[in-house]
């Protein structure tokens, strides 16, 4: 035997171990990647708007509303009760109908919008689609002749037992 040359090996390359450990190690990147890609896509998060441009020109009324209600005085507390919500005015509102847009912090598809209804002077009620919790932001609207905007969140405190107190 002569022993400064290797044996030479008579098995195909599909038989031996090391091009398929070499092959194995791309083919786990790739794999991975096509996960990460998978899951980033169905996991999608809706913090950013798609209409982002539209969004920022709208900001400009939006601004304009929130200063004619601070211009006016107006302001508004909610209380929710259960299914049920309690917006309490002041300042000069003399609509018998608002907007109420309640929307979550994290998932747009959990916004929903409610129209309150003037009950007394000064106090609107309505019903809620879904329950809602602390953190929530609202949005009350007036769209009438002198159009305002308010804006604030659900605090645990506005959250009070269904009997009605």
């Amino acid at each position: 035997m002569n022993k400064r040359f290797p044996q030479e090996d008579n098995e195909p390359w599909y038989r031996q171990f090391w091009p398929w450990f070499l092959i194995l190690l791309p083919a786990t990147v790739v794999v991975a990647g096509i996960t990460t890609v998978v899951i980033a896509n169905r996991g999608a998060d809706d913090l950013v708007v798609d209409e982002y441009y539209k969004d920022g020109l709208a900001i400009n009324r939006k601004l304009e509303k929130k200063e004619r209600a601070d211009a006016l005085g107006i302001g508004a507390t909610l209380e929710v009760y259960g299914s049920e919500i309690l917006v309490k005015t002041a300042g000069p509102v003399d609509s018998e109908k608002l907007q109420l847009l309640l929307s979550h912090p994290l998932e747009s598809d959990r916004d929903f919008e409610v129209v309150v209804v003037q009950s007394v002077p000064g106090e609107y009620r309505g019903r809620l689609q879904t329950a809602i919790a602390p953190r929530w932001h609202w949005a009350l609207i007036h769209d009438g002749e002198l159009a305002w905007r308010l804006d604030g969140s659900i605090t645990a405190a506005d959250l009070r037992e269904a009997s009605g107190d």
